[in-house]
């Protein structure tokens, strides 16, 4: 039975309507994947350009050609369906045609990150125990090392460039045809088979292997080709990871479904981004709210109005960015939305409401069931009441997101877990409501407006409590973005010998304009004592995940000893300022002498 959609603002209801009807279509044709989509488009739009890069351009022929050559490689190394293939490759247009081609005969890709060291690599193999490694010849050495200290049994194959030794699979499918499958070669695949591996990104702990079908993969591009209106003229810009969910599928699937073209740079540069968008003339960009600000604080350039851009569509950008964005660069629509890869529901902000992450409308709610329920924080579960059942939040009250489970919910609230099983069951929130009910644990604290729009509070595991009080990450971080001078702020907790709790401690970098006295006085006025940060430390850059997320793993486990290259200011309360913590004062602290 179709969604009934109301009558109200018609473009944001215009945009609803596309997303649904073409998201209808999947179960309705549940052999059709991502690869028999771009087939089919190929047969019209054969020479129009489908990936663009600097040193490469498939057209949709090619593309469809090479996917097809990809199969049969497959096949001729007698994969089978289920089995794990892992792509270690940088981003370029092959990276999309090799897991499109492995996962239309039923393998299993897992996209690992090119910038992993070794043993983290190691664990993201060991988590899903691939039977082949693709890996880029720049890689090879890594994969390879990799592979014989851990005992591993893939066969490797290297990409892109000869290695002594070593298979290549660029000049192996050069011998195999690009014609479409025929009905002996293709493979019993539907949309609820398992596709990929998406590995989360590892900020707070090692990273998962997110379970990826192809129904979630058709959903996330026909989704946001309804959400654009993505037409064959449009051009995304896409310098975002191709091994992450929006990187990979939500930046490219929208506009392959459509014809259109998509752009890949293999990493962003804030210096050669406007000249990049207006050169191949881009209409389209997806962003991560870092990347924004990255680009606020860059000098006035020529190109950045000279652009065609019509949406910039993405997730984490903050209120207090987003404006001023929006203004400088003259961007006619910015498209929020909320989303994990491996999350249950989604959240979109087509009303352009600055720092809102989404909404459900009403007539959706039967699809994306999403609550938020009050949170405790010191045991960083969910409160339960005299039942045992979890408590609503009310009306800007902020507390775990949640989305419900089951089969009376829709296609996109479908969870479909880790490689572990073990990791999955930690996910899901049982008995919440009701008994037998289950929920999807997001892990963010959000709060909601009384017009239905989410707002981001904090990731749980960043909100930590000092002197009795909950300290949220994020809105600390938010008032020392403001300070003069701060280009970044990242805020976490540092346990302290014989304190109870963490106390607040922030990376800053900082330009010529920072003052530690005039930053320390518009603290006082804008934090309680308990919020402010104890430490600082200030760095010339401060290291991120491939999906310029900051780790702040690495910055726990750093402290605030003094011994390193980064300085460390200490909280002064009789000064009311802070002062450089050497390592006499450090010391004091470890043995439990300082008063803080």
């Amino acid at each position: 039975m179709p969604t009934e959609i109301p009558t109200g603002n018609r473009a944001v209801l215009d945009a609803w309507t596309r997303a649904l009807k073409l998201t209808a279509t999947i179960d309705a044709q549940p052999h059709r994947l991502l690869a028999d989509v771009i087939e089919a488009i190929a047969v019209d739009r054969s020479e129009a350009p489908a990936l663009l890069s600097d040193d490469v351009t498939l057209s949709y022929r090619a593309l469809a050609q090479r996917i097809n050559s990809i199969s049969r490689w497959a096949l001729a190394q007698n994969i089978q369906k289920g089995d794990v293939v892992g792509l270690l490759m940088p981003n370029q247009p092959d990276y999309l045609a090799i897991w499109l081609g492995l996962t239309r005969i039923g393998a299993v890709v897992a996209l690992l990150n090119d910038q992993l060291p070794e043993t983290a690599l190691a664990h993201c193999l060991a988590i899903v125990a691939p039977s082949h490694l693709i890996a880029a010849a720049e890689l090879y050495p890594t994969a390879q090392a990799c592979r014989a200290r851990n005992n591993f049994a893939f066969s490797l194959w290297v990409h892109g460039g000869p290695v002594a030794d070593a298979p290549r699979l660029d000049t192996s499918i050069t011998q195999l045809c690009g014609s479409p499958l025929t009905a002996a070669e293709r493979r019993p695949v539907d949309v609820s088979d398992r596709a990929l591996c998406i590995y989360t990104s590892g900020t707070t702990g090692l990273p998962k292997a997110a379970n990826v079908s192809h129904r979630r993969i058709l959903t996330w591009s026909l989704w946001f080709a309804g959400l654009m209106d993505v037409r064959p003229d449009d051009r995304m810009y896409d310098c975002l990871p191709m091994h992450h969910s929006v990187g990979g599928i939500v930046a490219i699937g929208p506009l392959l479904a459509s014809g259109g073209s998509v752009v890949l740079r293999p990493r962003f540069s804030a210096r050669e981004f406007w000249d990049d968008v207006t050169r191949f003339d881009c209409t389209l960009f997806q962003y991560i709210g870092e990347l924004c600000r990255y680009l606020l604080n860059q000098p006035p350039s020529a190109a950045e109005t000279r652009h065609r851009l019509r949406i910039c569509c993405g997730n984490g950008l903050r209120a207090e960015v987003w404006t001023a964005f929006q203004r400088r660069f003259a961007i006619p629509q910015i498209l929020e939305f909320y989303a994990a890869s491996e999350g249950s529901f989604s959240l979109v902000n087509l009303e352009g409401k600055p720092g809102a992450i989404g909404r459900v409308p009403s007539f959706l709610r039967h699809r994306f069931p999403a609550e938020i329920v009050r949170f405790d924080a010191a045991r960083e579960q969910p409160l339960r009441d005299d039942r045992d059942f979890c408590v609503r939040c009310a009306a800007n009250e902020p507390g775990e997101a949640i989305g419900r489970l089951g089969d009376d919910a829709g296609v996109t609230s479908r969870f479909e877990g880790y490689s572990s099983r073990e990791e999955t069951e930690r996910k899901i929130l049982r008995d919440v409501f009701v008994k037998g009910d289950a929920w999807f644990r997001t892990g963010d604290l959000m709060r909601r407006d009384d017009d239905g729009f989410f707002y981001f509070v904090d990731r749980i595991g960043d909100t930590f409590r000092w002197k009795g009080e909950n300290v949220s990450a994020a809105e600390v971080t938010d008032v020392l973005d403001a300070c003069l001078g701060v280009l970044e702020a990242i805020v976490y907790g540092v346990t302290i010998p014989g304190s109870e709790g963490r106390a607040g401690m922030a990376a800053l970098v900082v330009s010529s304009a920072f003052d530690l006295a005039d930053f320390a006085t518009a603290i006082n006025h804008r934090l309680p004592g308990f919020a402010r940060p104890l430490f600082l430390r200030l760095s010339h850059s401060i290291a991120t995940t491939a999906t310029y997320k900051p780790r702040k793993q690495d910055l726990q486990a750093a402290g605030f000893d003094p011994a390193g290259d980064d300085p460390i200011f200490i909280y002064d309360r009789q000064r009311a300022g802070y002062t450089r913590l050497d390592q006499a004062g450090f010391d004091r602290i470890q043995r439990g002498e300082a008063m803080l």
